[in-house]
């Protein structure tokens, strides 16, 4: 795929409490040290009860703007990746547009769970690319703490909140985004991993509501399983499409769902772990931000250098996938 738009500004919010293992361990039949060996988890961000998914967003957003030397007005088109949007609509694109004040621009929320910011990574590349838009905010922001069951010891342990945000413009020849990889299988993953109320199926009645079903569902030892296998697939595949081997890969920023996954990753692609940028001992699983919170870092910590190529990729609810290979810089 021809090289035509890159990443020039990066944002991040994050809730300031944070919920430590032993918290829960105070809640839950759980132990500080049984979370960190079986997810590498030590701390997850938790929103109070005043912040939604947009104000978040809006946080992250407004950095990465600044950080590119841009302001709202340059905005052509903005794209949210979240499964936590404020309401069912308006979305949170349009939301976060009135509170930037920019244009009356484009405004599309993408769903792909924890794969929403790699699908509208490509949503933005191609927006530029095909001449609709010359600067594209995106942004992967989430409040799961608000469909977290608090409860349920399989899954309270994983969840936490944050935003990160990214503009995506045109690139100078040989660097930005190298090539895409999506995919998608419904037939395997459609009930492994759900929230069971809410939506047009089973709207939100006194019966869902005592039934507990607006929190999250997994089947974690399948989701597990699929997950091992999904991110590395999916790093290879994009890799492939970009004409890279694994010696040609700098830095790889994957989503931070669990560090078992990330490690069984490193292994399978052959990529020393050293190159791939970690945080979600401090984050826990945060969705769609988890990959631009972490790519965000990566540069802010010198991980990510002008010129270094590497990959992003991560894995959802669905089953989804995205992955993405990059020559970091090069803004037109």
């Amino acid at each position: 795929m021809r090289t035509g738009t890159t990443i020039v500004g990066l944002g991040r919010c994050v809730p300031e409490r944070v919920l430590t293992n032993a918290e829960l361990a105070g809640t839950i039949a759980t132990t500080d040290a049984w979370i960190e060996s079986h997810t590498g988890i030590r701390e997850r961000r938790i929103a109070d009860a005043a912040t939604a998914t947009s104000d978040l967003a809006c946080g992250a957003a407004r950095e990465a703007l600044s950080a590119a030397g841009l302001t709202p007005a340059d905005v052509d088109l903005i794209v949210i990746g979240t499964t936590t949007p404020d309401m069912v609509f308006p979305n949170v694109a349009c939301l976060l547009q009135q509170r930037l004040g920019t244009r009356t621009v484009g405004c599309l929320d993408v769903s792909a769970a924890c794969s929403s910011f790699m699908y509208a990574l490509s949503v933005a590349h191609g927006a530029v690319v095909s001449g609709q838009a010359e600067t594209v905010l995106v942004v992967g922001a989430e409040t799961l703490s608000r469909i977290t069951d608090w409860r349920d010891r399989s899954t309270c342990i994983l969840f936490g909140d944050a935003a990160g945000a990214v503009v995506v413009r045109r690139a100078r020849d040989g660097y930005g985004f190298l090539s895409f990889a999506l995919g998608g299988d419904g037939t395997a993953g459609a009930e492994m991993l759900y929230l069971p109320a809410g939506g047009s199926r089973r709207p939100a009645s006194g019966e869902t509501v005592e039934r507990n079903e607006h929190t999250i569902r997994m089947a974690g030892p399948e989701v597990y399983k699929f997950a091992v296998r999904a991110i590395p697939e999916a790093a290879q595949a994009a890799m492939a499409n970009a004409g890279l081997a694994a010696e040609d890969v700098d830095f790889v920023i994957p989503h931070q769902a669990n560090l078992r996954i990330i490690q069984s990753a490193a292994h399978r692609l052959r990529v020393p772990l050293d190159k791939f940028y970690i945080n979600v001992q401090r984050y826990g699983n945060t969705s769609a931000a988890s990959v631009p919170v972490a790519l965000y870092e990566a540069v802010a910590a010198g991980r990510v250098r002008d010129g270094d190529v590497g990959v992003m990729v991560a894995f959802g609810a669905g089953y989804t996938w995205g992955a993405c290979a990059i020559r970091w810089g090069g803004g037109a």
